[in-house]
């Protein structure tokens, strides 16, 4: 088969949706090697260049022009004679001829529809046309949670039997085994605490950190944080000011994500207290690295956690800061939740997920 692919994200994304693309493409090329696999976009970045190095992954440039992703990607496909092409983050192209291809459209999450309050006017309209047009034209979909899938069927009306849920992986970093001289270089690099807890994402309303930071208030547990300042940084950094707390939380820069895999492996604990996701890659990053789990009793979470993860009320930091204080104090509990969510995490491995998207391209062709 010769499948295209939507490759904006994988090319220009440095996290979320760049790394689903990214991700994808690198199982199905290794796991299934017989296939063409055809990455369309504009231009390509450094990022993701050794999956372009692989002999069955190819570049090609689409038509020049304006909107040229939405009005020509589509027959820029279907000039490769390709058997289907797949919108990685939500969209189709607009135009297309007659030839015969399948469509097939993954859906992230609508947190858009569920929480308006984090979006511009402007950008709902413009994500709701483009996911309504999406779903509409699309033979299949691909949700990447059963809470994506149920909101689809509610806020887009499409029916059940057009939906698949097929999980996310995580990049292969989360599980592999790093020497010990690169332990001991990430340690000192960054001047980790001993003991830490573990909070990774971008740093916004939705993701909820000033919770994590209310709760280790009046504690002496470190908390280390990886991700991207937005707005909602300095409400955070406000309250670490007034309540003197500069020496207890640390906020990382330039992290790579080898760099990330260790410290995952390092932290007595991954808090994850996001009031609502698509997925949360974190959260199996962190199972993957055995690192015990606090998340959300709220969306996907649960599905990411599984049965041996802590759950808490994302808007109460007091049951955040119980459940913290409960696994700080007690390494055998830490040891045997890691342990299990190490076992319930393996569903997420990538010849599991290729072998799912694969099924998917192959079903009524």
């Amino acid at each position: 088969m010769k499948i295209t692919f939507d490759a904006k994200r994988f090319f220009h994304n440095t996290s979320g949706l760049g790394n689903y693309s990214r991700d994808l493409v690198r199982i199905l090329s290794q796991f299934y090697p017989e296939n063409e696999y055809v990455l369309l976009n504009k231009n390509k970045s450094e990022r993701g260049k050794d999956i372009l190095d692989k002999p069955n992954v190819h570049f090609v440039e689409t038509s020049k022009g304006k909107l040229s992703r939405q009005l020509k990607m589509g027959k820029d496909a279907q000039k490769q004679n390709a058997d289907i092409f797949h919108g990685l983050s939500g969209e189709l192209p607009l135009k297309w001829d007659k030839t015969p291809i399948k469509k097939i459209v993954t859906i992230h999450d609508l947190i858009f529809v569920r929480y308006p309050q984090y979006y511009s006017f402007f950008d709902r309209k413009i994500h709701l046309w483009k996911f309504k047009k999406a779903v509409q034209m699309a033979d299949e979909i691909i949700a990447i949670s059963e809470q994506t899938k149920q909101d689809i069927i509610k806020f887009l009306k499409v029916p059940e039997s057009k939906i698949t849920v097929v999980y996310q992986g995580c990049h292969s970093a989360f599980k592999e085994e790093q020497p010990e001289e690169m332990i001991q270089s990430v340690k000192s690099k960054f001047q980790l605490p001993k003991r830490f807890i573990l909070n990774v994402g971008t740093i916004e309303d939705r993701k909820n950190l000033l919770a994590v930071v209310q709760a280790i208030k009046d504690t002496d547990i470190p908390l280390v944080v990886v991700g991207k300042k937005a707005k909602y940084f300095k409400k955070i950094e406000d309250f670490i000011k007034k309540n003197k707390m500069e020496k207890q939380v640390h906020f990382l820069e330039g992290v790579s994500m080898d760099e990330l895999a260790v410290i995952y492996k390092l932290a007595d604990i991954f808090v994850y207290p996001s009031f609502f996701e698509g997925f949360g890659i974190p959260v199996i990053e962190a199972l993957f690295s055995k690192t015990v789990t606090i998340t959300s009793n709220a969306s996907c979470l649960p599905e990411a956690g599984g049965p041996d993860s802590v759950y808490i009320d994302p808007k109460n930091y007091l049951d955040i800061q119980s459940k913290i204080k409960f696994l700080w104090d007690n390494e055998s509990e830490r040891k045997r939740r890691a342990d299990k969510g190490f076992d319930f995490v393996q569903k997420f491995n990538d010849e599991a997920i290729a072998k799912e998207l694969m099924k998917l391209y192959k079903k009524n062709n």
